[in-house]
């Protein structure tokens, strides 16, 4: 049986936590799984490395869990805490000497081109920039022998991806996920899932719909993510009921591929 291996890069909203200026509890508490840099995730794959987004965090997150190698990245949507670290990407082409494979649906790979063109240019000798191919997808494709499979999510008024490999699924900003993509759930044993804070929240889900959802869509291990600061990890922990756990940076599960 095939396995592949996730990474929780960061877990925290577009804020992060502590929070600039902040000082609830949760913003000053000493515990490491308090402290969340912005939302995302590594992947290893049989012979490849893939991000999950690109957030603004993602040098430090690099370095923190020792990352060389990046063959591919899935973007979720275009928000800058998801994208703006795109740049850091030229360390991974200069290592690679080679460009790295950009995923997503067509409304944020349009983003891509429109603000970043000049990612996507061809390489020049000495890797001043980062060198990136984009490709809107719609539906299931492979890399090298995995298949990856996007799942539609809205965001408020946003088309947002989510993206499911194996028996695993990363669903971050997200406020509903529509039936066709809930059937393409089916099956998922691993699922990190949209847990913002408490209050509602028009393009996320809140505590109580987080759980709603986790209980709907059944899977054996829930992990939360993309969460503020209101949110302390021991409080919300002991909310979380079987099966379902609150992430922290740098967590890593094993997942089955096939």
């Amino acid at each position: 049986m095939l396995k592949g291996r996730i990474t929780v890069l960061g877990c925290g909203s577009s804020s992060g936590t502590p929070a600039i200026g902040c000082t609830c509890p949760t913003c000053v508490s000493a515990d490491p799984k308090n402290r969340r840099t912005r939302c995302s995730a590594y992947v290893e794959l049989p012979g490849a490395g893939v991000l999950i987004d690109t957030g603004p965090d993602l040098r430090a997150q690099a370095l923190r869990e020792g990352i060389t190698r990046v063959d591919a990245v899935l973007y979720t949507h275009p928000h800058a805490d998801h994208l703006g670290g795109i740049d850091d990407l030229r360390a991974f082409c200069y290592v690679k000497r080679g460009p790295i494979d950009l995923f997503g649906n067509a409304f944020t790979m349009e983003n891509i081109r429109t603000r970043f063109g000049y990612t996507l240019m061809p390489a020049t000798p000495v890797w001043d920039k980062p060198v990136l191919v984009p490709h809107d997808v719609d539906g299931a494709f492979s890399l090298g022998t995995t298949v990856v499979t996007p799942v539609p999510l809205r965001h408020g008024s946003w088309p947002c991806t989510g993206w499911r490999i194996g028996d695993m699924a990363w669903l971050t900003d997200v406020s509903d996920i529509p039936g066709d993509s809930v059937a393409l759930l089916s099956g998922v044993r691993l699922l990190f899932l949209d847990c913002l804070r408490e209050r509602p929240y028009p393009s996320h889900l809140s505590v109580d719909e987080a759980l709603a959802w986790a209980e709907c869509l059944g899977a054996e291990r829930t992990v939360l993510i993309h969460m503020t600061h209101e949110l302390d990890y021991h409080a919300l922990s002991a909310r979380c009921p079987r099966g379902v756990e609150v992430a922290y940076d740098g967590a890593s599960f094993d997942f089955r591929i096939g």
